[in-house]
């Protein structure tokens, strides 16, 4: 199914129905790592997945006013569809899967879970959050599951997709939660799902959760606190919304807090400064000039339509390495006359970068 990417722009707290640690299932990319055994008791689903869990999303629909043709209608009705499997079922599936790698039985394990990525979206899933997002991004969780099976490790499949589904609903949380992504680092992770926990606890036992406690309690860094503090107290604002206020209806954050493209006046002054400086030494070092090093300067070092070298050569019938050289001692010259009378001359002429 088609991954979403819409961010969510309130804050909310994510809660693990479970009881499981929502940090410690995320604390690395699903994709590397597998679950231990303990993981795999925390994420046993409860619950009977044969009763109509998809009625309580139809209600929440019918609530709002939805028509029938709803998208998430749509999905609950063919979820529907497909049966539970027995565990000989299951096992047998699995281990046709495993041997033979064959699509049509691997759909057949997807497809008969489907209720329980549902179920386990529905933990997750608060106001700003689209449910059926959570559906796809369990539903890729579930195909990975059923990817890497072992029927033979005497779990049940349901047990085993539980802890990826969990593990890429949590991973799109993080990713979508705001525009500025947050759960970068394991530290980041851990705050994302701890930090307003942890605050509410030292409140209730009489403590100020100041960062330094906070950070000895989520065995995390001062820093991290400070920073994932204000990431989840703060909404995103667009750098160009309007300023408002009496100064300039026209004026956006991004006219104040952003630096500005144009050149400050005092530097666009002392740039002019340098400049004139410039042309009046040139001129002064021309004087200095005769025969064909005048030539060459006034042709071809300042000239907006420079001689080549090989036609200086032929003006005064030298080769063009010799028009070269001449050159070249005539630039030399220039760069000690500046020096002798531009204070910080090789400062001012080295290039920026």
């Amino acid at each position: 199914m088609k991954r979403a990417a819409k961010p969510a722009p309130a804050e909310v707290e994510v809660v693990d129905a479970t009881g499981a640690d929502p940090s410690a299932e995320s604390s690395t990319d699903p994709d590397s790592v597998e679950p231990d055994e303990a993981e795999l008791a925390a994420a046993e689903p409860e619950g009977d997945l044969a009763a109509p869990l998809p009625s309580r999303a139809l209600a929440r629909v019918e609530e709002v006013g939805l028509t029938t043709r709803d998208p998430l209608q749509a999905y609950m009705a063919e979820v529907q569809r497909h049966p539970l499997l027995s565990r000989e079922e299951e096992l047998a599936l699995a281990r046709r899967y495993r041997d033979t790698q064959d699509v049509g039985t691997a759909y057949r394990l997807v497809a008969s879970n489907l209720r329980l990525v549902v179920k386990l979206a529905h933990e997750y899933h608060r106001n700003p959050l689209s449910l059926l997002d959570l559906v796809q991004e369990g539903n890729i969780g579930l195909m990975q599951a059923v990817k890497k099976y072992d029927p033979e490790r005497g779990v049940k499949l349901s047990s085993y997709a539980a802890w990826w589904i969990r593990a890429y609903i949590l991973r799109y949380i993080m990713d979508n939660w705001k525009m500025v992504k947050l759960g970068t680092t394991e530290a980041q992770r851990k705050l994302f799902f701890k930090l307003r926990q942890e605050q509410e606890k030292l409140i209730s036992q009489g403590f100020e959760p100041n960062p330094k406690l906070l950070a000895e309690r989520l065995n995390v860094s001062e820093q991290d606190v400070v920073e994932m503090d204000q990431r989840l107290g703060h909404d995103e604002v667009s750098i160009d919304a309007p300023l408002g206020g009496d100064d300039d209806s026209r004026a956006t954050r991004a006219d104040r807090y952003l630096p500005s493209g144009a050149v400050p006046a005092d530097e666009r002054l002392g740039a002019e400064q340098l400049k004139a400086l410039f042309r009046e030494k040139l001129a002064e070092f021309s004087r200095t000039l005769e025969g064909k090093e005048r030539f060459i300067f006034d042709s071809r070092l300042i000239s907006d339509e420079p001689l080549t070298l090989q036609d200086i050569g032929d003006k005064y019938g030298v080769s063009r390495e010799r028009a070269r050289q001449i050159e070249a001692a005539l630039i030399n010259r220039m760069r000690e006359f500046m020096r002798e009378h531009i204070p910080d001359f090789d400062l001012v002429a080295t290039p920026k970068g």
